[in-house]
């Protein structure tokens, strides 16, 4: 047994999920027909021309899943292996998943079942999932064994379908960059799931490797890059071209993410003890405006507004890392390894309240008949009716979350599952090469570089 986790377990869990997939996949998902009537008109229809319009930021999003995500948690510097391989494995299973669960329970709220349709939407609501989960890992980065993981995944898509398919179908609330749905849920089911987890075990024996080193806070920034320059194909590959939607949600997202970025390396140099900058800082709060301004991100918010909500957040985010999550850690026991309370917790529910906002102040002056277009709920809503049901998803995403983490947190923690022995560090589970081990640990010594 390595480290705490059944080889043979991992590989029975695995291999039946994903021969479930094939099943599943053969049973009731399909390709839009092949088959078409020939006419007169040469020009490609709405759903021909899908590839065309989506795939360029789907390949974005798809390149902060893999890269972005799994370079930023490379910051441990004895964990830099599971952090690429498991955000790889687990993201390559859960879009799969995704694609199942999250269809089935739209069908559930909508009471019609039918066959799946693929095309590339359901690639990006993969990958949408798949980003929620890959946060709550975050929270939890080095104390789950695999097996561990890949349940958490399973349990976490049970409840993220549960909640977007009720926010989207029956409460009808928009959130186009996923900062409720997405970041805030993704936060707080990783947050519930490590206080109900508990502390890892033999964690004070190896608490020295919960820290980073100047190699790897150098790899974790390839991921903060990645992310900070395609977070606007994250937030607004769904949004349409029409009443130019999706350029608004471009260019809202750049400046608040330039807001963001700005204020985190001000804040740092102010607050941070010894008045330094933090890598810690400059990896993750420079992207809190992109989280901040998701849900708002495709509205006519003006520019300023957008800036400032990157500033708000950066500022946010900076001030969680300084002093919030010493203080969860020290006095209710909360380990965030990842710090995701501070770059999608807070900044997620920031942006859930300007999305409300945004929504009760929103009159038709600005949006004119259009207005349907962007909340479909404003056909019987008045602005501040679509305010309340925008607050009400918040709440809804906060609870379903928070709940779903401590269930997974309560059974990962339980005798069914074996814990991890040595966390943070890559040698439970990798096959390190001869002598690599020494080498690695005198190269990467954290007493040389930025111990988190």
């Amino acid at each position: 047994m390595a480290g705490g986790d059944s080889p043979r377990t991992f590989a029975a869990i695995t291999i039946f999920l994903q021969v479930l997939c094939v099943i599943l996949f053969a049973a009731a998902v399909d390709y839009n027909s092949a088959s078409q009537t020939e006419t007169d008109n040469t020009e490609l229809t709405d759903d021909e021309n899908r590839v065309n319009r989506l795939y360029p930021m789907f390949q974005d999003v798809h390149v902060m899943i893999f890269v972005g995500f799994g370079f930023l948690m490379t910051f441990l510097h004895k964990y830099a292996w599971s952090s690429l391989g498991y955000t790889m494995f687990i993201s390559a299973l859960t879009i799969q998943l995704a694609i199942l669960i999250v269809n089935f329970f739209h069908m559930v709220v909508e009471g019609k079942m039918h066959t799946i349709k693929m095309t590339v939407e359901s690639l990006i609501a993969g990958d949408f999932a798949c980003g929620a989960v890959l946060i709550s890992f975050g929270a939890v980065l080095g104390r789950l064994t695999p097996t561990q993981l890949v349940v958490m995944a399973v349990f976490e898509l049970i409840f993220y379908g549960a909640n977007e398919a009720i926010c989207v179908v029956e409460v009808q609330a928009v959130d186009m960059g996923g900062s409720m749905y997405v970041h805030t849920f993704g936060a707080y089911f990783g947050l519930a799931c490590s206080m109900a987890l508990g502390v890892p075990k033999n964690g004070a024996k190896n608490v020295e490797n919960n820290g980073s080193s100047y190699t790897s806070d150098m790899f974790a920034m390839i991921g903060t890059a990645f992310l900070w320059m395609f977070w606007p194909s994250f937030n607004g590959v769904l949004a349409p071209n029409e009443n130019f939607a999706k350029e608004r949600v471009v260019l809202n997202t750049v400046l608040a993410l330039c807001g963001s970025c700005v204020m985190t390396f001000a804040i740092s140099r102010l607050i941070n003890p010894g008045q330094k900058f933090s890598m810690v800082h400059v990896q993750n709060a420079t992207l809190a405006g992109g989280v901040a301004v998701g849900s708002s991100s495709d509205l006519v918010v003006g520019p300023w507004a957008s800036i400032l909500m990157g500033m708000v957040a950066g500022t946010l985010s900076t001030f969680g890392y300084v002093y919030v999550t010493p203080w969860l850690e020290k006095k209710i026991g909360l380990l965030d390894t990842c710090g995701v309370h501070n770059l999608h917790g807070m900044p997620g529910i920031l942006g859930g309240i300007g999305g409300a906002v945004s929504a009760a102040a929103a009159g038709k002056s600005a949006y004119g008949a259009n207005i349907e277009n962007f909340w479909a709920g404003r056909a019987t809503r008045s602005a501040g009716e679509q305010g309340g049901y925008q607050a009400l998803a918040l709440v809804t995403s906060l609870a379903f979350s928070i709940c779903g983490g401590a269930i997974t947190g309560l059974v990962l923690g339980s005798p069914l599952f074996d814990q991890e022995e040595n966390a943070w560090h890559d040698k439970s589970h990798w096959e390190l090469e001869e002598g690599n081990e020494s080498e690695r640990e005198e190269f990467l010594d954290p007493s040389k570089g930025q111990v988190k």
